[in-house]
Order: structure tokens, then C-alpha cells, then sequence
């Protein structure tokens, strides 16, 4: 009963923004928009648009945002549970939908990545979105919303952490102001030793040379499980970045392939990995290891590439924009990006 009411609030609320909640609008022409940059005190709505969130993670996303000078605010949603879902596809999908439509949103940040973002994808109101272009920060599962928005949308967002993971260390937050609230027109990543040594991986050069093209990206199953979609990105003339978590090597391999089978990935011009933590063999199994079936992948697509980029699942993360140019040197581990 409580689950009826809500929704009926959130869909008038809806309505009263100017939006039928269910209906999906595909964009067709459209030119490429970069949300309007965020200032302290901008309210930003915090999402869970995959997986549940718990109530204290959430109680980390809002020191997170003030801890920025941002103020959060967020729908009962983000609190529920519906099996792997925070709520059901249609909830999800009317959260988001509002936050876009809600002129006193300035930005919206992402609470967990999870599993769910590709099942709301054909749904979404594009129109909406191009409408109302907004900041948009997430990682992991949020990479489908990354690149349908940017197909559908031409809307370019922000890969980086999620709002409840933990409290941003020093390095994120500090990489975050420099994101959004500098007037800095070009931004250095340099290799990053993390400070949790459980986390630290060394910076490599896995194939060497210079590359210059536009960022695209993010976690390789979700990059993997889009190929084939409407949804998918081009690689094309593009500098790409990889980031995962938990999976052994021969899943990574299945994911390389499928890339390597379905997409433009030979056509990228360089590759930046993070760090893939928890994704070694255990001793005792048949297995290559991690490092091995990532040089057998560069050796495949034979572009400038480097390993150990503080990107994905790390406490130390940069946030990355999407579609942003950007220069990589593989020699020096060194990645420029003009804003």
C-alpha cells in the first residue's frame, strides 16, 4: 500500500512537471550539450536507478554532497529493495524522469551501480533529457545511462564515483572540485599510487606511443553486455578506458572477445585500464593471469595502452567527462583532457 501511494505521488508529480511518466521519446537530430557546470549550494538529486541501496550508505552520499557544498536531495525510492532492483523498472524510471524534469535540480549523481540500468534504457524519455541537460555522475552500472545519453540524448556526463560508496577520499574529492567547480581548461592524470595498499597495482606501459581522441568508456561488462545494442558506444578515433571488478580472467577474455567481435574496438586509437581489483586466478586454478589476458587483448587491437589508472572500483578515483578530447602518452603514463 505504501509502495501505490508513493508511486501515485511521484507520477503526479510528474505530471505537474510537464511529463507522462511512461512514455518514451527516441531523439533523432540533435546536437551534442554540456550541462550547465555546478556551483556550491546547487542541489543535485541522488538516484539509485540499478541496485538497493542501504540506509547508511545512503547517510555516506549525503555527507559526500555536503562535504562538496552541494545539497542532496532524494525520493523515498532510493531506499527501497526489490530483489537484485531498488524498485521496480517503472519506479526507477519515474525517479529519473523527475530529477531531469525538476527545474531546482542542477545535477544528478548516481547512489550505486548495481545491476538494472540496461532494462530501463529503451523507456527513457531522451526528449527530456536533451531538454534538460544536467550533470550526471556514476560509474559501473551507470555506464549504459552514460552512453545512452549520449546517443539518444547527445548529452555529455561525468564518469565517477558513485554518491554511497564510501566517504570520498581526499584524492576523489579534491579531483571532483577540480571537475566542477575550477575554471582549469586542461586536466593531467598522472598514474596514482593508492593510499589502501590492498588497491595498490603498478602503472604500466602495456603498448607504447601517443594517441589523441575523445573519452568513451567505462566498466567492461557493461561495455561488453551493450555491444550489439542501440545503446552501444563507436570506439572509433576514440581514447577508451576500462575499469572492473571481481571477475576472473577468463570472463575478462569472453568480454574482450565479444568487443573484439561486435564492435569498432580496433578502430580506438589508445586504451586507458584502471585498476581491475579481485581479478586474479586463485593458485590452485587452470587460469592465464590477469595481466595476460590483458596484453593479449592490446596485442590484438595493437594501440598505445597503459595499465593501473586510478578509474573504477578504487577509493582513489578520478572522474573522467565523457566525450571530453583528450591526449594519452602510454610511455610516460600520462593522460590530458581539455574541458
Amino acid at each position: 500500500m505504501k509502495r501505490r501511494t508513493f508511486n501515485k505521488g511521484l507520477q503526479a508529480s510528474l505530471l505537474s512537471l510537464g511529463l507522462a511518466p511512461i512514455q518514451s521519446m527516441q531523439a533523432t537530430n540533435f546536437s551534442l550539450k554540456t550541462p550547465v557546470a555546478l556551483n556550491p549550494g546547487d542541489k543535485v538529486g541522488l538516484i539509485a536507478p540499478a541496485g538497493p541501496v542501504a540506509a547508511e550508505k545512503v547517510v555516506n552520499a549525503i555527507a559526500n554532497m555536503q562535504n562538496l557544498g552541494l545539497v542532496p536531495v532524494y525520493n523515498d525510492i532510493a531506499l527501497k529493495k526489490q530483489g537484485y532492483f531498488s524498485a521496480s523498472d517503472q519506479e526507477r524510471l519515474d525517479d529519473l524522469h523527475y530529477m531531469f524534469a525538476n527545474k531546482e535540480i542542477k545535477g544528478i549523481w548516481c547512489l550505486r551501480g548495481g545491476y538494472g540500468c540496461t532494462r530501463i534504457l529503451p523507456h527513457i524519455n531522451y526528449d527530456l533529457v536533451r531538454k534538460n541537460p544536467k550533470v550526471l555522475v556514476g560509474y559501473s552500472d551507470i555506464t549504459a545511462l552514460h552512453h545512452a545519453f549520449y546517443k539518444e540524448a547527445g548529452l555529455k556526463t561525468y564518469h565517477g564515483p558513485v554518491a554511497s560508496s564510501q566517504i570520498f577520499s581526499a584524492f576523489t574529492a579534491d579531483n571532483l572540485r577540480q571537475v566542477f567547480f575550477s575554471d582549469q581548461k586542461e586536466v593531467e592524470i598522472l598514474s596514482h599510487e593508492q593510499e589502501d595498499e590492498t588497491y595498490r597495482q603498478p602503472a604500466l606501459t602495456l603498448y607504447s606511443g601517443q594517441a589523441e581522441g575523445r573519452l568513451t568508456g567505462g566498466n567492461l561488462t557493461l561495455l561488453s553486455a551493450m555491444a550489439g545494442t542501440s545503446f552501444a558506444p563507436s570506439y572509433k578515433n576514440k581514447i577508451v578506458f576500462m575499469e572492473e571488478i571481481g571477475e576472473k580472467p577468463y570472463r575478462i577474455d569472453r568480454m574482450f572477445t565479444q568487443l573484439l567481435q561486435a564492435t569498432d574496438i580496433k578502430k580506438a586509437r589508445g586504451i586507458i585500464f584502471g585498476l581491475f581489483h579481485d581479478c586474479q586466478p586463485k593458485p590452485e586454478e587452470n587460469s592465464f593471469t590477469l595481466m595476460e589476458t590483458i596484453q593479449d587483448f592490446v596485442e590484438k587491437v595493437k594501440i598505445p595502452a597503459i595499465y593501473g589508472f586510478p578509474i573504477g572500483h578504487v577509493p582513489d578515483m578520478v572522474t573522467l567527462p565523457m566525450d571530453a578530447f583528450a591526449t594519452l602518452d602510454a610511455d610516460h603514463n600520462s593522460v590530458v583532457y581539455k574541458r
